[in-house]
């Protein structure tokens, strides 16, 4: 009998110590956003028209002044050299096709200089490769040479108008009308806002680029041809296209490297309707001054310490710990601006010890950092009244 009791007492005490553990479940506790510290920049907007501003890695647009569409000017280039790169694109030192000009492209030309219009000379018989195109079209602003690319491209100027459109739809560009591919008829419409997308994408072309970024270029007649953008060169300043005529006033588009943080950043914006003295000079005015308050806002912060509880970690037992990361997630960022973060947690959670990693945390920006999630301390085993509870 008594020795029954013992081998019953010790079964008992094997099956209380052989009950599986509660299981452990996870709760999130920091947001899903985090802001960046500091009181928000203090841009220098322009005073009148309408801007618009933002930096490489960091999608948040920011913009100044009523966002309806306006004329736009010749920053409808943009656009054309866009879809001439798309179609036939250019690497290295590459001229892609080559136009000869008619005698009545050298009359279109006559014509639209008569009007006052922005043009290159040519001359019936004279070639120019698509990289010299695109470098009439973009420094010195030929209007001629919009419409002459615009036909290559697409054999018509209304069909080349339609996927200038058709694309300005695909780049989600909802305020945008183009009515022609050099940007003169006061028709075509759009926002700073939406040139800044368009500014992203063209910029992402290496030879779109590289064209504006050149202070001057050697036409076949025209010789010697200077880019319009006085900014390039100067304080990081590379690009991008210039704009101006009765009823779009100034407007610019612009692309700046800055440097922070050991990164080189591009900081791209959008200026438009700046009318205070002369157009060109105006708009250029405006866009160094917004580039540069840019600029001067970036900078290196830590956004969320060592340290920063990230999970609760617990068990129907009643034991609690949480998850906490191990190292500073720092970014770079300007005062105010909203960061998503991640919590990565690990599909397969035993119960923790002190120093377990849970999760991984990601810290969306420029250099989308990450860090282990720890617990801060151990979880504990199950106690004996949840074991006895458990053991059938």
């Amino acid at each position: 009998m008594a020795l029954g009791l013992i081998l019953l007492l010790v079964l008992l005490i094997w099956r209380v110590a052989s009950v599986g553990a509660p299981a452990v479940s996870t709760r999130r506790t920091l947001a899903t956003d985090v802001r960046f510290p500091g009181d928000a920049p203090v841009l220098s907007w322009p005073r009148a028209g309408q801007a618009a501003v933002d930096v490489e890695g960091l999608g948040a647009i920011l913009s100044s002044g009523a966002l309806t569409p306006v004329p736009i000017a010749s920053v409808a280039k943009v656009m054309t050299a866009y879809l001439v790169l798309r179609e036939h694109p250019l690497s290295g030192e590459q001229q892609g096709f080559t136009i000869t000009i008619t005698p009545a492209e050298v009359a279109e030309e006559e014509l639209r200089a008569g009007l006052l219009q922005s043009v290159v000379p040519v001359r019936a018989g004279e070639q120019l490769s698509e990289r010299q195109a695109l470098e009439a079209l973009l420094l010195p602003s030929a209007n001629n040479i919009a419409a002459l690319l615009a036909a290559h491209d697409a054999g018509t100027i209304a069909a080349f108008v339609a996927r200038m459109n058709a694309t300005a739809r695909a780049l989600d560009m909802r305020s945008t009308r183009y009515t022609d591919p050099s940007g003169f008829a006061g028709e075509t419409v759009s926002t700073a806002v939406d040139q800044l997308k368009l500014a992203r994408v063209a910029m992402s072309e290496p030879a779109f680029a590289a064209i504006v970024a050149e202070p001057s270029a050697e036409l076949p007649v025209a010789d010697d041809v200077a880019n319009l953008d006085t900014l390039l060169g100067s304080d990081g300043y590379v690009g991008v296209k210039t704009g101006s005529d009765r009823a779009a006033g100034g407007c610019f588009v612009f692309a700046k490297h800055v440097w922070v943080g050991g990164r080189r950043l591009t900081v791209l914006g959008v200026v438009l309707g700046q009318r205070e003295g002369s157009l060109v000079e105006a708009a250029l005015l405006s866009a160094e001054r917004l580039g540069d308050s840019v600029a001067a806002a970036l900078h290196v912060e830590t956004v969320l310490p060592a340290g920063t509880r990230v999970l609760s970690v617990s068990d129907s037992d009643g034991h609690r710990t949480s998850a906490a990361i191990a190292g500073a997630l720092r970014e770079i960022g300007w005062g105010g601006l909203e960061l998503a973060v991640h919590v990565a947690v690990r599909p397969t959670l035993t119960r923790p010890r002190a120093g377990t990693q849970m999760a991984t945390v990601i810290l969306e920006g420029i250099d989308d950092v990450s860090t282990p999630a720890v617990a801060v301390r151990a979880l504990g085993g199950p106690s004996l009244g949840w074991r006895l509870l458990h053991v059938l």
